[in-house]
């Protein structure tokens, strides 16, 4: 008789600090800040940067990401853990949106012979978060972070909460809801729950600052889906007299076993 397959989880994981690039007045690049990468056998792998300047358009004090993925034993199971996280210290985009920190923090376990992992925003913040020199007050949605840790409750979710189904369904407030089975699988919302600040002019819609004459910065974007989430803190849309776009600590994680 043929041995059995032994099931192999494979890691995945990757962060950044901060990328975009910019098309008006002149075109730049923002080559990848910080990267760092996980093998699929696990392991360790950490990048920074400090004092980075383009030009003045973008500076920033340090951005710095680090990923983990590890087996350990616990209880007579055998769990796989993963860990991307990103941070910038000190940023300034343009002269008008400011923080003192933008921290990302996305946890995962997996535990055999479970057909799901499990996984955790807790950690991520924004620190003094400022838009044309004004605070950012941001109320995060709690059950996002460790609540709806597995996809499944998720989807359940979506059945019992009419607010978060309107959120993922149109998530940018276009006023077009779409099906949420055409997305491929996956369900864009975002920690924000909401967002207020008094500086003149500044719109929040959704998860998105409308900045006049600057651009939409949409804060803690995350991507949802089986065995996987991608979390962007800050994109940045920009638009005239500047044109562009930016992301501010990003990162994504999964992991699933083969066969």
């Amino acid at each position: 008789m043929a041995d059995k397959v032994k099931r192999v989880f494979h890691h995945h994981a990757h962060g950044l600090a901060l990328s975009g690039s910019f098309t008006r007045p002149v075109p730049r690049f923002i080559e990848v800040q910080a990267p760092t990468v996980l093998p699929t056998i696990g392991g360790y792998g950490n990048a920074r940067v400090e004092e980075f300047r383009l030009d003045q358009h973008v500076h920033f004090k340090a951005g710095y990401s680090h990923v983990a993925g590890s087996k350990q034993q616990k209880e007579g199971k055998e769990f796989h853990t993963t860990l991307a996280t990103a941070a910038v210290e000190g940023l300034n985009f343009l002269d008008v949106l400011t923080a003192d920190r933008v921290v990302l923090r996305l946890a995962g376990y997996y535990v055999f012979p479970d057909d799901e992992s499990h996984f955790s925003f807790l950690g991520s913040t924004f620190e003094n978060l400022k838009v044309c020199g004004y605070p950012v007050e941001i109320e995060l949605n709690d059950r996002l972070f460790t609540h709806l840790d597995t996809f499944a409750k998720v989807k359940k979710e979506l059945e019992t909460d009419k607010e978060f189904k309107k959120m993922a369904e149109d998530p940018f407030q276009s006023g077009t809801p779409t099906k949420l089975s055409e997305g491929h699988g996956e369900i864009l919302c975002s920690l924000v729950k909401k967002i207020k600040t008094d500086a003149p002019g500044v719109t929040a819609e959704g998860h998105a600052l409308v900045v006049p004459n600057f651009g939409r910065v949409y804060l803690a974007e995350a991507l949802l889906g089986f065995c996987k989430r991608t979390l962007t803190m800050v994109r940045l849309e920009l638009g005239s007299p500047v044109e562009g776009n930016g992301v501010v600590t990003q990162a994504s994680i999964n992991g699933q076993t083969w066969p």
